[in-house]
């Protein structure tokens, strides 16, 4: 049998999650369920000292690698004033990724699709 590869993007886990119970029902070889960031890096922190409230470095608020926190920090969103608010990820940054028997193919595509992904 062969197999066909599908990446679709969704707005959050819970989207991916609902069509991934049903893609495995539909006897997929391997699903997966990622979130990724423009900048690299997985987890945020805060950088705000609990005593004082003062904030060391921009840097030290938005990620724990200086490299990410420098790029994250330099982002129009990190203000919370851009469109998106809060300085958090807006679209779609949850990858689901998908290998399929060629027979389901358009299946999975269509329960994909009528869950809200992007392909």
């Amino acid at each position: 049998m062969s197999e066909r590869y599908i990446l679709a993007y969704f707005k959050s886990p819970e989207e991916a999650e609902g069509v991934a119970r049903k893609l495995r029902a539909l006897r997929a070889i391997e699903v997966s369920i990622d979130r990724f960031s423009r900048y690299g890096g997985t987890s945020f922190s805060s950088g705000v000292n609990p005593v004082t409230g003062n904030v060391a470095r921009m840097d030290s608020m938005t990620a724990e690698h200086a490299h990410t926190g420098i790029l994250a920090a330099a982002d129009t969103s990190s203000s919370g004033m851009s469109h998106g608010g809060n300085g958090g990820p807006t679209g779609r940054d949850i990858l689901l990724t998908v290998i399929v028997h060629t027979e389901s193919y358009d299946q999975a595509l269509r329960l994909i699709e009528e869950a809200g992904g992007m392909v």
